[in-house]
């Protein structure tokens, strides 16, 4: 499946009242189309073979529902290239906007090779925390809500979301309330 075969395939399942749904609970997403998770989730499943190629180009798109197309289908391809995906999250992690797109990223995007790739993920994560950029905060902290599910170092992760702790941003105290409570 192309790009262009996916966008005639967003811009066919737009509905208002996703789109309404989706600026009221995400006002920080770009270019909305209003198409359900339920749809995202079948146009992954359509693609016969996945790529990084693909994702990438989604991503470079923009929208918001094409973001979180590529976040879906790099974490199903993410094990054929692990150091792929890590500098692709990378990457991606300078252009995040909203917290559903970070969240899926963080979690969907490297589930399969957090395992594998726990260093690599948890320095990211460490360079992140600290970042001008609260998206990139936000994306680090959910890296290490993903690495603790995956069986990380809880005093690492703990010593690390410290730094942010103090943090006055909406988006990181709501992940850092996330991340208290998975560590329980």
């Amino acid at each position: 499946m192309q790009l262009s075969e996916i966008q005639k395939i967003l811009k066919s399942s737009i509905r208002d009242e996703t789109k309404m749904d989706r600026i009221k609970s995400i006002p920080t997403a770009k270019r909305v189309y209003g198409v359900r998770i339920s749809i995202l989730n079948e146009i992954v499943k359509k693609i016969k073979e996945p790529d990084f190629d693909l994702v990438e180009k989604l991503w470079k798109s923009g929208g918001f529902e094409e973001e979180l197309l590529a976040t879906k289908i790099l974490g199903r391809i993410c094990k054929k290239d692990p150091g792929k995906t890590i500098k692709l999250i990378k990457k991606f992690s300078k252009d995040i906007s909203d917290w559903a797109v970070c969240d899926t990223l963080a979690t969907q995007g490297v589930r399969k090779i957090a395992k594998i790739k726990q260093k690599e993920i948890f320095e990211l994560s460490k360079r992140l925390i600290s970042s001008k950029n609260f998206w990139q905060r936000r994306f680090a902290i959910v890296l290490l809500i993903e690495l603790n599910r995956q069986g990380f170092s809880k005093e690492k992760i703990r010593k690390l979301s410290k730094k942010v702790e103090n943090d006055k941003e909406h988006y990181i105290k709501r992940a850092l309330v996330w991340l208290k409570s998975e560590l329980k």
